[in-house]
C-alpha cells in the first residue's frame, strides 16, 4: 500500500490556503507554515471574477464567503464626470450557477479560508517558515527535507512556497526573477457604498491614470486611485482619507460622491504596483512555487486571486489524481503558464496604455473584454 502524500507549505494566503484545504480535504497530510502570528485578515476589498468564484466552490468556501460580498455580473467604464462610457457584461467564468463578479472584504476571505483550513485537519504553525531545505528529488528516496525556523525538520513529498511575491522559497530554489514596478501606484480604501453603486465601474481620462470602486457588502465598497509611482514616503497605510480625498479631486459621479463621504482620518493604504512572471519551470526537483511567489499582476483586470486560487485547486487536483508527483510537476507548469501568461502580458498592456493612454490602438475596453472572455475556457 502506497503511503500517502505528505506537503509542505509555506505562506497561507489565497493561493497557501487553498491549496492546503484543497489536500487536506483529498486525504493529503499538510503542513502549513507562515511568519503571522494569526492566519485571518484585515485589509481593503478585493474583486473576485467567477473563475476565483470556481475555485472556492470546489474548496467548500464559496457559500460562506457569498453570505459576506456583493454579487454582480458588469463592468462600467465612465468617464471623469460619472458619463457611462460603455458597459462590459462579465462573462460566466466560473460557470452559469455562479456569479460573474463578486466585491468582497479581503480579511472576510482570510478569515473564512482560515477557519476551513483548521477544521479540515492540516498541521498550522505560526510564527514559522523555512530555514533551508534538501530536496532530493531524483534520488532513490525522492523527497525534501525541511528545516523549519523552530529547529525541526519535516521530511514530505512536496514543498510548495506559496509565500508571495516577495517569495523567500524562490530565492533558496535559485530562480534569479525579482518583481519589478509597472510604473504606477495605487490607492486604496473601503467606504460607505452609495446605494445606486451595483457593479464595479471604473473612470478613465481624469487627471489621474483611473480611479475606481468595487461593492463589497451590501453597505460598503472598495474604492482605489491609480497614479504615478509617488516616493517611497507615501508607502504603506494609516489615517490619510484627507490625503487620499486632496488627490481624488477631478473625478464626479459616483466616484466623487465616495470620495467626499471619507472622513479625514480613514485607513488608506498606498503602494506601487509591481509585477513578476516567472517564465522557466516553478519547480526544481520536488520543490515548487505557486502563486503571486511565481506570477504576480497587476490589478487591472482583478485576476491576481483568480490565478492564485485556480493554481491551488489544480496542483491540489493534479497530486491526489495518480500520477506521481515527479510527473505532476511538469505537467502542471505546461497546463498553467499559458493561461496565466496571458492574464499577466495582458495587465501589463493595459497598465502602459493607462500610463500612456496616447498609443496608437490603445483600447483599454476591448482587452479587458477579450481577457475576460478567454478565461471561461476552464482553467
Amino acid at each position: 500500500m502506497t503511503d500517502p502524500l505528505k506537503v509542505l507549505v509555506v505562506g497561507g494566503g489565497i493561493a497557501g490556503g487553498v491549496l492546503s484545504l484543497g489536500l487536506a480535504q483529498k486525504g493529503v497530510e499538510v503542513v502549513l507554515v507562515d511568519l503571522r502570528s494569526e492566519l485571518g485578515g484585515v485589509g481593503h476589498g478585493i474583486t473576485l471574477q467567477g473563475n476565483a468564484l470556481k475555485a472556492f466552490q470546489a474548496v467548500g468556501i464559496y457559500d460562506r464567503l457569498a453570505e459576506h460580498g456583493f454579487a454582480f455580473s458588469h463592468l462600467r467604464m465612465k468617464s471623469p464626470d460619472g458619463h457611462t462610457i460603455m458597459e462590459i457584461p462579465t462573462p460566466p467564468m466560473g460557470g452559469p450557477d455562479l456569479p460573474g463578479t463578486m466585491g468582497a472584504l479581503r480579511g472576510d476571505l482570510a478569515d473564512i479560508l482560515a477557519d476551513e483550513v483548521t477544521k479540515a485537519g492540516v498541521d498550522v504553525r505560526l510564527g514559522t517558515t523555512i530555514t533551508s531545505f534538501d530536496d532530493r528529488g531524483g534520488s532513490a528516496d525522492p523527497r525534501v527535507v525541511v528545516t523549519l525556523s523552530d529547529g525541526s525538520t519535516e521530511t514530505v513529498d512536496l514543498l510548495v512556497g506559496a509565500d508571495g511575491i516577495r517569495s523567500k522559497v524562490r530565492s533558496m530554489m535559485g530562480i534569479t526573477d525579482e518583481p519589478k514596478p509597472v510604473g504606477m501606484g495605487i490607492w486604496r480604501t473601503v467606504a460607505k457604498r452609495p446605494a445606486e453603486m451595483d457593479c464595479s465601474e471604473l473612470y478613465f481620462g481624469g487627471p489621474k491614470y483611473k480611479a475606481g470602486y468595487t461593492p463589497i457588502s451590501e453597505d460598503l465598497c472598495y474604492a482605489f486611485l491609480l497614479e504615478e509611482n509617488l516616493d517611497r514616503s507615501y508607502l504603506g497605510e494609516g489615517p490619510r482619507g484627507a490625503e487620499l480625498k486632496e488627490r481624488g479631486q477631478g473625478y464626479g459621479g459616483t466616484w466623487g460622491q465616495v470620495r467626499d463621504s471619507l472622513a479625514d482620518d480613514a485607513i488608506v493604504n498606498y503602494q506601487w504596483i509591481e509585477a513578476i512572471c516567472v517564465e522557466s519551470p516553478w519547480y526544481r526537483g520536488r520543490t515548487i512555487i505557486i502563486g503571486d511567489a511565481a506570477h504576480a499582476c497587476p490589478p487591472l483586470i482583478a485576476q491576481g486571486a483568480a490565478m492564485c486560487a485556480e493554481d491551488a485547486v489544480i496542483l491540489a487536483e493534479m497530486l491526489t489524481a495518480g500520477p506521481s508527483v515527479d510527473e505532476v510537476l511538469p505537467a502542471f507548469m505546461e497546463r498553467r503558464f499559458p493561461r496565466v501568461k496571458m492574464v499577466l502580458d495582458n495587465s501589463l498592456t493595459l497598465a502602459e496604455w493607462e500610463i500612456h493612454p496616447e498609443t496608437p490602438g490603445a483600447d483599454p475596453g476591448r482587452i479587458m473584454g477579450q481577457t475576460l472572455g478567454a478565461l471561461v475556457a476552464p482553467a
